[in-house]
């Protein structure tokens, strides 16, 4: 059998094993909140879109027992939501009919599943053919009519035949930029690394079930993801100081000019534009011409964002990381400000296939 036809047939068999939601490590007071203002939800489509990340790790370790760090991955999540509470709070309507999205600490939903693939296997499909990444993802649209039901953020762990592990992150587009202003992947893999280095702390984390492995009997059809396919490609520029006004879209034009010469014309983009932490406002971009000042503007790509740097386990950095962005119909722009020690601005611009 070809390793093809062979990962055909097995790509499919991959069971989710257990689903659990992970709140913050104490509760969260006061409560921070992020005003959403968008003039058209729906039509704006962003209790669809989300931000894909995927980080891919070879076995740490002989001794390594993927329950156990399952386990100690639930345990250093809780506690790096302290960091930022709002990926465990819920999007809401406020009594003034404003959209929000506030820290309530309803959890992160976290979904282990095993496929009975190695990573080399996988990887070798992957880069053959299209959309198989969605496999390691979890991800369900946010409900329109009561969207305090639905989590903005989903971590999926799969294991591998091989001992090697996948991060897959699945984060509500309304809240993608903290994810890169602020480092979060970054800060919860140091969170996890002084857990394992921490001698006083007991050798089982608080999170574990070892019956959920022993049970072999997979969650299926209870949980199902809704696929969130590569619908576009992405270029990532660096913005000077001096234009990266969020009020100012001159940047932005120039960002947009540069992407669709590269990649084709998208349609409607859709603008999201990120005053501040507790602040977003999604509206329509209108594209126009801008006047070319490209010494401001300067091409980087992914890595920019340090995910290749995120280490769950001392010296184990991922072999590789996937990036995209998922229900990207006519296009995004958006402007993440830079961190307290940066200065100016990373302009995300997708165009759809």
């Amino acid at each position: 059998m070809t390793l093809s036809n062979g990962v055909t047939m097995l790509l499919p068999e991959a069971h989710i094993e257990s689903v659990q939601s992970v709140m913050p490590f104490k509760i969260t007071d006061p409560r921070p909140a992020r005003q959403v203002s968008a003039a058209d939800p729906v039509g704006l489509g962003i209790f669809q879109q989300c931000l894909h990340i995927v980080l891919y790790y070879t076995k740490a370790t002989e001794e390594d027992s993927r329950w156990l760090h399952a386990g100690w991955i639930k345990e250093s999540l809780s506690r790096a939501l302290l960091e930022q509470p709002l990926f465990a709070g819920r999007l809401r309507t406020s009594d003034g009919g404003e959209l929000e999205i506030v820290a309530n600490d309803s959890g992160v939903r976290l979904i282990e599943t095993r496929t009975p693939m190695t990573m080399a296997e996988f990887l070798s499909y992957k880069d053959s053919t299209e959309d198989t990444e969605d496999k390691l993802v979890f991800w369900k649209t946010i409900d329109e009519r009561s969207p305090q039901y639905s989590p903005l953020f989903y971590v999926q762990v799969t294991y591998f035949q091989c001992g090697g592990r996948s991060v897959g992150i699945s984060c509500s587009v309304l809240l993608a930029d903290l994810l890169f202003k602020e480092n979060f992947l970054k800060k919860w893999a140091n969170i996890h690394h002084n857990l394992l280095s921490d001698e006083s702390l007991p050798a089982t984390p608080f999170y574990n079930f070892p019956h959920v492995e022993k049970s072999g009997n997979p969650c299926k059809n209870i949980f199902v993801s809704i696929p969130s396919k590569k619908c576009g490609k992405t270029m990532i520029f660096n913005v000077a100081a001096e234009k990266a006004d969020s009020e100012n879209d001159e940047a932005l034009q120039l960002c947009v000019e540069e992407a669709e010469s590269k990649f084709g014309f998208g349609k409607l983009f859709v603008k999201i534009n990120i005053s501040s932490c507790s602040a977003i406002k999604v509206e329509n971009f209108q594209k126009g011409l801008a006047k070319p000042k490209l010494s401001l503007i300067a091409e980087a790509d992914w890595d920019y964002f340090g995910a290749k740097e995120v280490e769950f386990r001392e010296g184990n950095k991922p072999a590789t990381v996937s990036y995209w962005f998922g229900f990207i119909s006519g296009g995004l722009v958006m402007a993440v400000p830079s961190s307290a020690d940066q200065e100016g601005a990373s302009v995300i611009v997708t165009v759809p296939n």
